[in-house]
């Protein structure tokens, strides 16, 4: 699967949060769950200083490697943290070299196949803060551009 190197610059983003682990498949319901929140319960249209329309997938505070528990975040990145409202939370991404993966077509699906793909790859990773940007194509959302990022050492 091909990628490209980049750096990025430290990104602060605000969202819902939730811990949970790729075991049995667990994962893939919280994941589901927390998105639906995000999206359907007015928490997106809330997030306040927005830098762009874009949403973030979010994956941190790992216990280990993809095996083990880890933090997810349905969220956006924003200009700066005002003060938050429950059940909002803020994280900053890491700023660093990071593997950018781009997939297209349905966001499930895609994610998941180009996920599939990265655990097999022999990358050299921090399992800092690994996020997927789903872009502002949602007139497309059979057809949507996701880029995945995964932190290097």
């Amino acid at each position: 699967m091909k990628y490209s190197l980049v750096n990025l610059d430290q990104k602060n983003v605000v969202g819902l949060e939730i811990k949970t682990t790729n075991e049995n498949m667990k994962a893939v319901q919280d994941i589901a769950a927390l998105w639906q929140d995000f999206m359907c319960k007015g928490h997106y249209s809330s997030v306040p200083n927005k830098s762009d329309q874009t949403t973030i997938g979010l994956y941190t505070d790992y216990e280990g490697n993809f095996t083990k528990p880890y933090s997810f975040l349905t969220c956006c990145e924003v200009n700066g943290f005002d003060s938050l409202s429950s059940p909002l939370v803020s994280k900053t991404i890491s700023a660093g070299k990071y593997a950018k993966f781009t997939s297209y077509g349905n966001p499930q699906e895609a994610v998941a196949k180009t996920w599939s793909e990265i655990w097999t790859m022999d990358l050299p990773r921090k399992y800092a803060c690994d996020f997927e940007v789903y872009h502002s194509d949602l007139d497309k959302l059979g057809n949507q551009t996701i880029d995945i990022f995964i932190s290097l050492v």
